[in-house]
């Protein structure tokens, strides 16, 4: 070949090379920070993407590998086979415990609904839940000054109790009922701020995926209790910015949104965080957790509401396909814009911190802190669980059912309105 071509050739290679995009990608022992986030661009939502942008810190580590309890292992096994999706594609018919479907072909046209059934009887769930002692800021945030805290709130319980599915505390696998109960949930009283002193929700989900939640919320300031609809579970309430479908990055009945898989791909999750309590970023990303975030393999689906009141017009969930945690959501407004971002803070250990009062035979799903971000607002609400302000306090008593208090008596309307006096 005469050399003007070798040249020619050479240059429309290096053209090519050139104009290809190039995947970023990070390693452990990176930390990036707002001036590197375009290298975590394709690896976090878009949420979460804005986060590091405006000053999230990621300390890269190894990827962990998470293990399933030898009991949801073994249930799994046990019943996954008789397990299946009803003919009005939502019900889970002859599900027992563990994974509903350990194997899914995402050709499935059930594949969506076949996912968020297994993220919502996931491995890391609990048959009961105590977290004690856990408090919240919330206020505008900037790239130039810390959180401005206009509200700082002290909650006294968050308790969860789980009816079907059990697998460590007695009775199990269920606890009957003939009312239907998948679980309940309680969230109360609140201590801070004052004026919100006594403030508390309580709320029923059910099996049948055609009937809707259960909601209640104690006003003391004017002695009544409110029902709450399954609409206005997505509203925020006392001028923070999480509302109660987005706890945990979402905490809805799976049968009132229309689900779609967007396809599968690697991200970056917090999952593995060593700090406990939390310990929240420096200067004016003070707001977002300073943990550790490693490579997970995640399914990303999007929700959208068959609610027309909701306020939001669809939700992306990233969901983690090893342990199915989600490391993050995102919320979009009724326009479609970007909204919000929920972030997990997840940690998994067999004590909170070294001489924990509570200690696992295994590995147990704790959660140090959670954020979740107003973009439009630039507003967000931070939550240490459990608060600093309580040295030594383990804030997670998992699986302790009445040794600790968490019984069906802490789910009624009279013990909602009794502790918030």
């Amino acid at each position: 070949m005469p050399p003007y071509r070798v040249i020619l050739a050479l240059a429309a290679v290096l053209a090519l090379t050139a104009s290809a995009p190039v995947r970023a990608d990070v390693q452990p022992g990176d930390v990036i920070t707002k001036a590197d986030a375009d290298k975590v661009k394709d690896m976090v939502s878009p949420g979460t993407f804005w986060c590091v942008q405006h000053g999230l810190p990621m300390k890269i580590v190894a990827t962990k590998a998470i293990p399933w309890t030898k009991a949801y292992r073994e249930a799994t096994e046990k019943y996954s086979g008789q397990v299946k999706i009803g003919a009005d594609g939502l019900k889970l018919e002859s599900y027992v415990a563990g994974q509903p479907f350990p194997t899914i072909d995402s050709a499935d046209k059930l594949a969506p609904i076949k996912i968020m059934q297994n993220f919502n009887f996931r491995p890391s769930n609990y048959d009961d839940l105590d977290l004690r002692n856990f408090d919240a800021d919330t206020g505008p945030i900037s790239d130039d000054r810390p959180i401005q805290v206009e509200r700082h709130f002290l909650i006294d319980h968050f308790r969860r109790l789980r009816y079907v599915g059990r697998l460590y505390t007695d009775p199990r696998p269920e606890i009957e009922n003939k009312d239907g109960f998948e679980f309940k949930e309680t969230l109360h009283p609140l201590i801070e701020p004052f004026d919100l002193k006594g403030v508390g929700f309580t709320y029923y989900r059910y099996l049948d995926p055609a009937k809707q939640d259960d909601s209640w919320l104690y006003l003391p300031s004017l002695r009544r209790v409110r029902r709450l609809s399954t609409a206005q579970r997505s509203d925020a309430l006392f001028g923070q910015d999480t509302d109660q479908d987005s706890y945990g990055g979402y905490a809805g009945q799976i049968a009132w949104m229309d689900w779609k898989l967007l396809g599968e791909k690697e991200v970056l999750g917090a999952f593995h965080t060593t700090a406990f309590p939390t310990k929240w970023a420096d200067g004016s990303a003070d707001w977002g957790f300073d943990g550790e975030w490693e490579k997970r393999h995640a399914y990303i689906m999007e929700g959208t509401s068959k609610l027309p009141q909701y306020a939001y017009s669809k939700r992306v969930l990233f969901i983690d396909k090893e342990i199915w945690e989600n490391p993050y959501s995102d919320m979009y407004d009724r326009a479609g814009q970007l909204w919000k971002v929920w972030i997990n803070n997840w940690s998994f250990k067999k004590e909170a911190f070294p001489g924990a009062s509570i200690k696992y035979d295994e590995e147990t799903a704790l959660l140090p802190s959670i954020v979740m971000v107003d973009i439009q607002l630039q507003h967000a609400t931070r939550a240490s669980l459990p608060s600093a302000r309580f040295p030594g306090e383990a804030g997670f008593y998992v699986h302790q059912g009445a040794k600790e208090g968490t019984v069906e008596d802490q789910f009624t309307i009279a013990e909602l309105i009794g502790s918030g006096h």
